[in-house]
Parts: C-alpha cells; sequence; structure tokens
C-alpha cells in the first residue's frame, strides 16, 4: 500500500475510534450520578465521623459541577469504549506483522488489558482508606473541604498509576521475547525488584496506611516473580528447541 493508503486507512480507523470515544462519553454522562456517589463514599464517612459541618463535597466556580461532570465522560468514555479503539489499532497494525508476531501480540494484549483493570480495582479498593486515613491528621476544629476536581483527579491519578504498575511484568516477559532481558537476568534482579515494589507502594499510598502498602507491593512482587518464572520456562523452551536443530543438522 502507498503512503497516501496508509495515510487514508490511519485516518478511517482514528475516526471510528473517536466516534466510539464520543458514545462511549455520551453513555458515561447519564451514569456520572452513580460513579460520582461511590467515590465520594469515603467522604461521606469522614463527614459522619468528624460531623456535617466540618467535611464537605465542594466547588469552585459556577461551572465546576458540569466541568467535572464532562471530566468524568471522558475518562469513563475512554474505558468504554476502549474495545473499539483497541481493535482499531490492532487493525492498523495487524497487516504489517508475521502470524507469529501476530500471535505474540494477542497474547500481550490479552495479559496486559485485565492486569490493567485489575489494578484499577485495587486503586478503588486502596482509595476509601487512604482518604480516611488522611483526614485522621486534620487538626480538631479545622475543615475538611474536598474541591471536586482536585478529588477526582486523585483518584482517577491513582487508578491509572496502580493499573499501569500492574502491567510492567508483561513487559518484562516481552522483553524476553525479544531476546532483550533473560529469565535469569530477570529473576537475578529479585532484590531491586523487591526494593522498587516497596518503593512504589509507599508513595502511592500514605505513609501511616501499612496495611495498603503491604498489600499493593505483595501483588506487584508476585506478578514479577510470575513474569520471571515465566521468562525462565520460555528460555527453557527456547533452548530445547536449539538443541533439536542443532541435533538435526548434525545428522
Amino acid at each position: 500500500m502507498p503512503l497516501a493508503g496508509h495515510l487514508i486507512e490511519l485516518r478511517r480507523r482514528l475516526v471510528i475510534a473517536a466516534g466510539a470515544l464520543v458514545l462511549g462519553m455520551v453513555i458515561a454522562f447519564f451514569i456520572t450520578d452513580p460513579i460520582l456517589h461511590f467515590v465520594t463514599g469515603p467522604i461521606r464517612q469522614v463527614a459522619a465521623e468528624r460531623g456535617k459541618d466540618l467535611v464537605g463535597f465542594t466547588f469552585s466556580s459556577v461551572t465546576a459541577p458540569f466541568d467535572l461532570r464532562m471530566r468524568m465522560a471522558f475518562s469513563i468514555g475512554i474505558f468504554l469504549s476502549a474495545p473499539v479503539w483497541l481493535w482499531q489499532i490492532w487493525a492498523f497494525i495487524m497487516p504489517g506483522l508475521t502470524k507469529k508476531e501476530i500471535r505474540y501480540t494477542v497474547g500481550f494484549v490479552a495479559s496486559a488489558v485485565p492486569l490493567f483493570f485489575a489494578g484499577c480495582y485495587v486503586g478503588v479498593l486502596v482509595m476509601p482508606h487512604i482518604i480516611e486515613l488522611m483526614a485522621g491528621f486534620t487538626p480538631e476544629g479545622a475543615q475538611n473541604l474536598y474541591n471536586a476536581q482536585d478529588y477526582y483527579d486523585f483518584i482517577f491519578k491513582l487508578m491509572i498509576v496502580i493499573g499501569v504498575s500492574f502491567i510492567i511484568p508483561v513487559f518484562l516477559v516481552a522483553l524476553n521475547f525479544a531476546g532483550i532481558m533473560s529469565g535469569r537476568a530477570i529473576l537475578k534482579a529479585w532484590r531491586i525488584a523487591i526494593l522498587i515494589a516497596c518503593l512504589f507502594a509507599a508513595l502511592a499510598t500514605p505513609a501511616a496506611d501499612v496495611v495498603s502498602m503491604l498489600m499493593l507491593a505483595g501483588i506487584l512482587i508476585v506478578l514479577y516473580f510470575a513474569a520471571a518464572g515465566l521468562s525462565l520456562l520460555f528460555d527453557r523452551r527456547k533452548h530445547k528447541r536449539q538443541q533439536e536443530f542443532l541435533e538435526e543438522s548434525t545428522v
């Protein structure tokens, strides 16, 4: 296909992906109320403990409520439309891949997507503990006024960061497939990996919330060792195939 043909195909894929995103945003706009009620649950818990006069979910401008709903619609719309725009990306690059590359890519995507959403779910589980714990440091008589946009941005970024951290082991396995890192090299760095997992968990969760930190660090460490184990298994199979090929060639 000439360059012009590739550009036309790319434009068509982008239009379809954008249309799916807009449709996802429209659907998400009408379900923001239950989602907002869910994510503000920790604020109601803090209000029940400290008193409603000291805790509030606030909007700082006239248009802030609408702006928040649009931001929520956009972020939720990305998740709802993910199957469509992921398929458009895949359909655009698939013709240039070999059958073996297609099989590997499908395997990586099938592993990365569930892990990413699992990480987002862990972020949702950790979030209430963080908010309630941080509210406990508020001085007596002071107010906890949570700005709506800042509050939602905190939750969204927390989910994204933890979700991305969950797919790092998939990239380690991909590097092993590409021959850049061996399984032995991945496993050899286990001390550094544990240190990084603990540091990341400590940064992603409050210092005083030890339970959430240990839970997140433990999940990341298990995923790391799973990636190392898979890489060692693939290396063994690769070595076995090479030995069989050498024996056949000598015969």
